[in-house]
């Protein structure tokens, strides 16, 4: 069989030979049903705060933003609420953590079609690609944003990825905006793309949604704010591009430390699609934890730094990976595990270190990895 036929074929790890991820399940179990009575109401209450926060922003835009000061405060918060609504809520909200009814959880989701992103197409990303191949070139969604970035050292190389590391840092603050007004439109329309391999077709309701949302949200972000305060287009659109750029910078600075720095695998098939590692190796091999844990990350960037835990347990709600982190450390000690966690700044510049590496066509990782 080609490699062009085997590249669209899902890939599929090594046989489990570890007991240590069942120990840990079990240990896993045990502290949700020690914590959740005591943790279910701040769960809720996050739930219902961090949405408040962004709608409060946005109200007070519209009411109060003929203040030039009012209207870029408002938004400007409401960029920092937009990951934090991701990392508290909607996240969360596609594994189906937050409530135990799984239709509330489904109706959270669309918190980020109002948000301006599309819900289903990123939900599939999510759960169905880079869930299951986190690092896997050609099946892992987040390492596949652009052409411009070459995270993976096996993706496709152009002239233009030599100089990745000095253009990039100007070009994040624009993730959100291709994020909202490029990719979801490509992954919808484009059945080249990544998304298509396991969800053709895409149902026609999702395209109805896609356009209504988009509008909605560029109607209540740009054009409601002109006509009710009577501003100029100039200021509702700075003030729009400012609120899309905070958010980006914050995003970046919470998603890019877990998976794509030096420290991380990038395992390919083998040419009958076999990884080299077991599912629990794997996700150990391509994810590490960020270390500087206090109450602000815990509550207001919804445990962001404990990623491991996270890939190894999606079904269980965020304010629990710190416990169930500590004894991931223990047994990692004890069989020898390749677990890694690094200060958020040894992170970043291990994520810059990676660009540079990937600058080349050259199999560098060959020989470093």
């Amino acid at each position: 069989m080609s490699k062009e036929i085997l590249k669209d074929k899902k890939p599929y790890f090594a046989k489990e030979t570890e007991n240590a991820f069942q120990q840990l399940r079990v240990e896993a179990s045990k502290i949700v049903n020690r914590l959740l009575p005591e943790r279910r109401s701040e769960i809720v209450w996050k739930a219902i705060l961090f949405p408040l926060m962004y709608f409060a922003c946005w109200t007070s835009a519209i009411l109060f933003g003929t203040h030039s000061w009012v209207l870029f405060t408002c938004y400007f918060l409401m960029g920092i609420a937009i990951p934090l609504n991701y990392l508290n809520v909607i996240h969360d909200s596609v594994h189906y953590t937050i409530f135990k009814n799984r239709r509330i959880n489904a109706l959270y989701k669309y918190l980020f079609d109002l948000m301006g992103a599309n819900s289903f197409i990123w939900e599939t990303r999510h759960i169905r690609y880079h869930h299951n191949y986190p690092n896997v070139d050609g099946w892992d969604t987040d390492i596949d944003q652009s052409v411009l970035i070459r995270v993976s050292p096996h993706s496709r190389h152009s002239r233009f990825h030599k100089y990745q590391h000095l253009y990039l840092p100007f070009i994040y603050p624009l993730f959100l905006f291709n994020w909202l007004l490029v990719r979801d439109f490509r992954d919808f329309f484009d059945r080249k793309r990544t998304v298509h391999k396991l969800i053709s077709p895409i149902p026609r309701v999702e395209f109805v949604k896609l356009f209504i949302f988009k509008i909605v949200f560029l109607a209540a972000m740009v054009v409601l704010p002109k006509i009710i305060l009577g501003i100029s287009w100039l200021e509702t659109l700075a003030a729009f591009c400012l609120m899309i750029f905070t958010a980006s910078i914050f995003a970046l600075i919470v998603l890019l430390p877990p998976h794509a720095n030096t420290g991380s695998e990038f395992p390919i098939p083998d040419d009958k699609r076999k990884l080299p590692y077991t599912w629990f190796m794997h996700m150990l091999k391509t994810t590490n934890d960020v270390s500087g844990e206090n109450w602000f990350s815990r509550f207001v960037l919804g445990n962001y730094n404990y990623h491991i835990v996270h890939h190894l347990f999606p079904n269980i709600h965020h304010i629990f990976y710190p416990e169930i982190t500590q004894v991931l450390k223990q047994m990692a000690e004890r069989y020898n595990l390749p677990y890694r966690s690094y200060p958020l700044g040894v992170a970043l510049k291990r994520h810059y270190r990676l660009l540079k590496l990937n600058e080349s066509d050259f199999d560098l990782w060959e020989e470093s990895m």
